[in-house]
């Protein structure tokens, strides 16, 4: 059993990996961040309008980061709307996922909150600095790995 997404991009030989479906049946693919821009554009033309979210994680401390990206295809006339989920990993070291801010203009501040948190850089994003910590705050806060300061300094506290 396939999504309709995965069965078209099996059909035109675009590598991507199911990892299964969830409890609501919408499945999750991975799809390696160099074919993350061609098949986001190939996505949005099939019919995948709306993404209803994008957020990212820490898969495991020294391991791979994650991006996620929750697509919806919207019609009208249509009660349950198609959904899937696209995994994209990537190298803690050097993380780059190619930003789909030209694709859905929703991911602009969902990709900047996920490279404020977890240090993720999105390529061709027009405006990728923090969004929630400060410009000079050190470090990505929601990584596994991440050493919390010995301190905390309350600013403006009234």
């Amino acid at each position: 059993m396939q999504s309709h997404l995965s069965a078209w991009l099996v059909k035109h030989e675009l590598v991507h990996r199911s990892l299964g479906f969830d409890y609501q049946g919408i499945e999750t693919l991975q799809i390696k961040p160099e074919d993350w821009d061609s098949i986001a554009v190939i996505s949005y033309v099939y019919g995948y309008n709306y993404l209803r979210s994008q957020c990212a994680y820490d898969v495991a401390p020294g391991g791979f980061l994650a991006s996620v990206y929750h697509l919806t295809r919207i019609q009208y006339g249509v009660d349950q709307p198609e959904e899937v989920c696209i995994k994209v990993f990537t190298p803690r070291q050097n993380p780059r996922v190619p930003s789909v801010f030209w694709v859905w203009r929703s991911a602009d501040f969902q990709e900047r909150e996920s490279y404020d948190m977890l240090g993720i850089s999105y390529d061709n994003h027009p405006r990728l600095k923090r969004i929630l910590m400060p410009e000079s705050w050190i470090g990505w806060p929601l990584r596994k790995d991440y050493i919390t300061p010995n301190f905390y300094e309350i600013q403006d506290a009234h």
